[in-house]
């Protein structure tokens, strides 16, 4: 009897919680990853227009590990009321639960809000590199398979997964390099210690325009603005190869109707302001900001995508 007597206690507490409505208590943006990268920065500039919107105090919570799955499982089991959401990039979503044991389902214990952003990954070779164009790689790589080196900010990541892919679709191979995060790779890329990465072009930009690094191709299915003289895989030949690295909002599963109607429209009119919007396209990054629904099956789609390229390469976690 007292055992049931709590449940109900703690599931009237929930329900009085959620009840409460969006707005009663501060909101935790949850970032899964350390300060700097690029989900903090989509955080950031979410933070100030959704803290204006709601009239509630809204906060960064860097809660890093396990490749971003420790703050998603925290989310997941936190009190649908809106005041808890997750800003992550692809991994927790629809990468890391193919890799690794998590304490969550991705596709059922969290609620679709929308994707933020989404920004294409660049081949990229140093300045010093003899590869001066895609055709060279891919000259390269079927004269000398496994010779030449991918660098990637750890297995499983979007870099890695897009080499994989790369190799799946053009029968080629290389060997996989993995680091600790984006850092090392570039400081080995612009060293000469490996000799490409496929890396997210908002994080190759700034070594690009300053000519240390040497952009050969880029993972989207159009040409971006900001590298309008470097060509798509696709146009190059390579099918079935686009990769997008995105960044979504999400909360716990069971948000009420309304407040995840409320959160949308603030983060979607947050983004969407000239000054916000502007500084993300200069960076890289494009927009997307779609519907609960569409990002309801956006990642289903990604799911099923990464899990059957992963189990097809045999990718194991680090």
């Amino acid at each position: 009897m007292r055992r049931r007597f709590l449940a109900v206690l703690l599931a009237s507490a929930a329900g009085l919680a959620s009840a409460q409505g969006l707005g009663s208590k501060p909101i935790t943006l949850v970032v899964p990853f350390p300060p700097g990268g690029s989900t903090d920065l989509i955080a950031r500039a979410i933070q100030p227009k959704l803290q204006a919107a709601v009239g509630t105090t809204v906060v960064v919570d860097n809660r890093a590990g396990a490749t971003g799955t420790i703050g998603a499982a925290a989310v997941a089991r936190a009190v649908p009321d809106g005041s808890t959401l997750l800003v992550a990039s692809l991994g927790p979503y629809v990468i890391a639960p193919h890799l690794i044991k998590v304490n969550y389902d991705a596709l059922k214990d969290l609620e679709p809000i929308t994707v933020a952003v989404q920004a294409p990954n660049v081949l990229v070779v140093p300045a010093a590199s003899p590869h001066k164009s895609l055709a060279d790689v891919m000259a390269f790589l079927k004269a000398n398979p496994n010779k030449m080196t991918f660098a990637s900010s750890g297995n499983g990541s979007s870099d890695h997964l897009t080499a994989e892919l790369f190799w799946q679709q053009t029968g080629t191979s290389g060997i996989h390099v993995p680091y600790k995060g984006g850092g090392p790779v570039m400081n080995d890329l612009l060293g000469n210690q490996v000799d490409s990465s496929f890396m997210n072009i908002n994080t190759a930009m700034p070594q690009i325009q300053a000519g240390k690094l040497r952009p050969l191709a880029i993972t989207s299915a159009k040409r971006s603005p900001l590298l309008a003289q470097v060509p798509t895989l696709e146009e190059s030949g390579i099918k079935d190869a686009n990769v997008q690295s995105w960044q979504a909002v999400a909360g716990p599963r069971g948000l009420p109707a309304e407040t995840k109607a409320r959160l949308h429209k603030a983060i979607v009119e947050g983004l969407n302001d000239p000054a916000i919007k502007d500084r993300l396209l200069a960076l890289g990054f494009e927009m997307v900001l779609n519907t609960p629904e569409q990002f309801a099956a956006f990642q289903a789609a990604e799911y099923a995508r990464w899990q059957k390229l992963i189990t097809a390469r045999n990718i194991k976690a680090d």
